[in-house]
């Protein structure tokens, strides 16, 4: 590419009277060359051009050079309130001052964990030093990129987009449509994890022989990082065999746009991917950035491998256990868990309730039981108005809630509480409080599902929540909380913020520093991510926390086209799934149910004290074999798709879940209502049914293949190989 097309794609020539100055703000001895940096499995390539640092492409080790490899584009994409913005459209691809900034230096660090590189850029217009920040973990093809921006100069300056990272050269800029396609997960409420392939053009990205003005793009705005789609996607260019991917780790807003870029003449010469947090543009999240102060965008991971959908999770799983998920214990084990609520108790507990379930749950072989909602409202009170000051209720508990935790205690089972701590009933004492220790917009309170969302900014709330946390642990003895959310701030709070989406994304990060500082007084309380089941299922909750709720699905039937889905996004030692056989349930419901949940993590709940004689054999020989057998194989397990990616709407196709770990493969398939025989594709001759055993399920392998037969619709079985 000459100089005047890079300018003109950088859009540079739009503000050529800044060139001279720009050029003399470096010593014209230094001349920075272009360079690769590699990790252990990745290699990136950077050019310089007229002093300004240009990301190429992001390739595996041992990937030879293809004609997209002269493709180019910003290292940081950033624009500043008042500076042209170099591109049409709703686009964040390049933005300026991000277009003008001139490579500085670059350094290398070693790290526990691996080593980082450090990029740093400045811009004398507006005085600013920016930072790009690449680190890079042992055995994992995935780099953690995120960017830091300085104002080092006398005035405030305004940020309305910066990048975590950008992905350069995917695809021939005016073929993308034929060479690309995007994996990407919708994520809706009781229907996580629907993941789709499209081509750019289905998610408006489509070629015209010029500069595309759209973008396909995924995002969210508001606390439910998940409400729409999942914050990871992967772009698989067909031709030459590779898949990028990412993931945004982040518990608020964030966004993504996949589009290219013009040089001379309209013409593009590079597709893109940006990738980011809160903006401006798409989550009110515009920053003022005072002198002095520095703004770190939320981080993100991306990669690449030679392969497609398969490679990129085994890739992502494998990175999530090394740099994202603190070592625990509790993990690691894989106990079991029950919780009242699903199929069971909906949310309205007593002693009289508990009590046969607590002795059943034991029997059963459960190591945890969770109280889920409901135990600190009085009965026939509407709790969603009143919630905030959890204390429990005399009318639910006559000999009070000790005595039952004490009772889950003496069946050798530990206590567990649900709690939803980041709100306030409406009509709650908690509600009393001053306006700042909650959101509010447009000078009045945000009032969502009846409940007020405290502001974690604010000291005091997080010293109330001490308070309730030490009771609940210190004096009835606690050691699980089921920690949910069933609300969505949108765009976020207006007091001592910037903009409603700064006052969001500085409340999610205190929200994750108070979760640290509750996790370090408490080390083995045990704290499941939940937010409506899975509306708030990403890594900056998951680098935390311990667990995370998979879905609010009440259709036992629908639950294997979302674990599917959802093996993508959590780790299966992480991923908690409903096992909820009903009263009158069969062994085939109750095996179903069974073979969902033993993949990952046993989610157990339903009436276990007044199953069938039919259903209880399933239901404890279910938990024993994931205790004896499976459960020690989770926490190295990779997931796998032998029939690819379902469709939770479809109960026509089979489903099936595949785990590999260094001591075991193990196969899960469904029968929803489709055919009687199954064929998977299968490697293993020594395959056998390991559960269920007794209810006619056969299984034969040939020639590659597993034959699987079910007697019935709405079965279920594990495959041992």
């Amino acid at each position: 590419m000459d100089r005047r097309t890079f300018l003109a794609s950088s859009g540079v020539v739009a503000c050529g009277a800044l060139l001279p100055r720009l050029s003399r703000s470096l010593p014209a001895s230094i001349v920075p060359e272009p360079f690769t940096w590699k990790t252990n499995d990745l290699v990136f390539s950077f050019d310089i051009i007229a002093r300004r640092l240009r990301q190429k492409r992001l390739v595996p080790v041992g990937v030879s050079g293809t004609a997209a490899d002269n493709s180019s584009g910003v290292e940081v994409a950033l624009q500043c309130s008042g500076e042209n913005s170099p591109d049409q459209g709703m686009k964040s691809g390049v933005g300026q001052p991000g277009a003008r900034l001139l490579f500085a230096q670059r350094r290398e660090e070693s790290t526990r964990q691996g080593k980082r590189l450090i990029c740093i850029h400045t811009d004398p217009v507006l005085r600013l030093t920016v930072e790009s920040v690449y680190e890079a973990f042992h055995s994992v093809p995935v780099v953690r990129r995120y960017s830091r921006v300085t104002n080092r100069g006398k005035s405030p300056v305004g940020i309305e987009f910066l990048s975590s990272a950008m992905l350069h050269g995917l695809a021939d800029p005016q073929n993308y449509d034929r060479e690309l396609r995007i994996h990407v997960a919708l994520n809706s409420w009781m229907a996580e994890g629907q993941w789709h392939t499209l081509r750019p053009s289905e998610m408006g990205f489509v070629e015209n022989e010029r500069t595309s003005w759209s973008e396909a793009q995924a995002g969210s705005t508001g606390s439910w990082s998940t409400e729409r789609y999942l914050p990871m996607a992967m772009v698989e260019n067909m031709l030459l065999g590779l898949t990028w991917f990412w993931q945004i780790e982040h518990n608020g807003s964030w966004y993504w746009e996949l589009s290219n870029i013009s040089a001379r003449d309209n013409n593009a010469d590079d597709v893109y991917a940006y990738l980011g947090g809160p903006d401006d543009l798409h989550s009110a999240a515009w920053k003022s950035l005072k002198p002095g102060e520095t703004y770190e965008t939320v981080p993100v991971a991306v990669g690449c491998v030679q392969g497609g959908f398969a490679e990129a999770v085994g890739a992502l799983t494998r990175y999530r256990r090394v740099a994202c998920v603190k070592l625990r214990e509790n993990n690691s084990r894989c106990p079991v868990i029950f919780n009242d609520y699903m199929n069971c108790l909906w949310g309205d507990p007593t002693e009289e309730k508990e009590l046969p379930l607590i002795a059943a749950a034991a029997k059963a072989g459960c190591e945890y039981f969770v109280i889920d909602a409901g135990w600190y409202a009085d009965i026939k009170e509407d709790w969603s108005q009143t919630i905030g000051s959890w204390q429990p209720s005399s009318s639910r508990w006559p000999r009070g809630l000790k005595f039952v935790l004490d009772q889950i205690k003496r069946n050798g089972m530990i206590p567990g509480l649900w709690l939803e701590p980041e709100v306030a009933g409406a009509k709650s004492l908690l509600a009393e409080k001053p306006d700042n220790w909650f959101f509010v917009r447009h000078g009045k309170r945000v009032l969502k599902n009846s409940r007020y969302l405290l502001d974690f900014r604010n000291l005091e709330v997080r010293a109330y929540l001490d308070q309730v946390i030490a009771r609940l642990v210190n004096e009835y003895g606690i050691g699980y909380i089921k920690m949910d959310y069933n609300v969505d701030s949108l765009q976020g709070t207006e007091l001592s913020a910037d903009s409603f989406g700064q006052g969001l994304l500085e409340h999610n990060r205190a929200h994750i520093a108070w979760l640290d500082n509750l996790l370090s007084r408490y080390p083995n309380l045990v704290i499941e991510n939940c937010g409506s089941g899975g509306g708030r299922m990403d890594y900056a909750m998951l680098s935390h926390l311990q667990i995370q709720s998979m879905t609010d699905q009440e259709d036992y039937l629908k639950l294997p086209a979302i674990l599917v889905g959802a093996s993508a996004a959590v780790l299966p030692e992480q991923l908690a799934v409903w096992s909820y056989p009903l009263t009158n349930s069969d062994a085939d419901q109750a095996s179903f149910n069974m073979v969902t949940a033993m993949m990952c993590r046993i989610h157990q709940s339903g009436h276990l004290d007044s199953l069938s004689p039919q259903a209880w054999p399933q239901v404890a020989e279910g938990i024993r074999i994931y205790k004896d057998l499976l459960r020690k194989s989770i926490p190295d397990a990779l997931p796998f798709y032998p029939l690819g990616l379902p469709d939770v709407t479809d109960s026509q196709k089979p489903v099936a879940l595949g785990m590999r770990s260094q001591s075991r493969t193990l196969l899960a398939i469904w029968r929803i209502d489709g055919p009687a025989k199954t064929d998977v594709p299968w490697t293993m001759p020594d395959s056998t049914v390991l559960y269920p055993v007794d209810l006619g399920i056969k299984a034969t392998t040939s020639k590659g293949s597993l034959n699987v037969e079910f007697p019935r619709t709405r079965m279920a079985c594990l495959i041992s190989g």
